[in-house]
């Protein structure tokens, strides 16, 4: 299959200059999460992991999340093999919830020790979600939480016909 890769703008990054394995940096950008009117999530500490084929994933400090909306979920642990076991949460505000919308590392491996306990959010699950005030687009499936905005481009996995690229 052939992959028509967007060449990137200015100041655009392409998710094809991603590495695999994984890349984990640090971002100061604000990063922001609303659901059931409620503002779940605001922080400049969040860390991005950058990955081929997908948008960055944001990684939140729970200090910065509001995490008495976040509640176990019944959705059984998935393991990555970049990042290890992950554990979900559903999000519940005022009534509404959003099942296994939030997952974190416990016991993240080496590599990636920055993101244990940072959550992470499916955007698409969320009312909004914004990274330094653009409103964020989630990436296609139910399998990857990547976050697109203006600065990123594709095409990205997750949809239909891309598990096998």
């Amino acid at each position: 299959m052939s992959i028509r890769r967007i060449e990137p703008g200015p100041g655009q990054e392409s998710v094809w200059d991603y590495p695999c394995p994984p890349r984990l940096e640090p971002t100061d950008k604000r990063i922001e999460v609303y659901f059931g009117g409620v503002k779940i999530a605001d922080t400049r500490r969040a860390y991005r992991v950058l990955e081929t084929s997908h948008p960055p994933v944001y990684y939140l400090p729970p200090v910065d999340v509001s995490t008495e909306y976040l509640k176990p979920s019944a959705r059984r642990s998935t393991h990555c093999e970049w990042k290890g076991a992950a554990r979900y949460y559903d999000v519940e505000v005022g009534g509404r919830r959003a099942p296994a919308a939030v997952w974190a590392y416990p016991q993240p491996t080496r590599r990636f020790a920055a993101l244990c306990d940072h959550l992470a959010f499916y955007p698409g699950a969320m009312d909004a979600c914004f990274v330094d005030g653009e409103r964020v687009a989630s990436q296609e499936g139910d399998f990857y939480g990547g976050w697109i905005t203006s600065d990123i481009v594709g095409p990205f996995k997750g949809g239909p016909g891309t598990w096998g690229w």
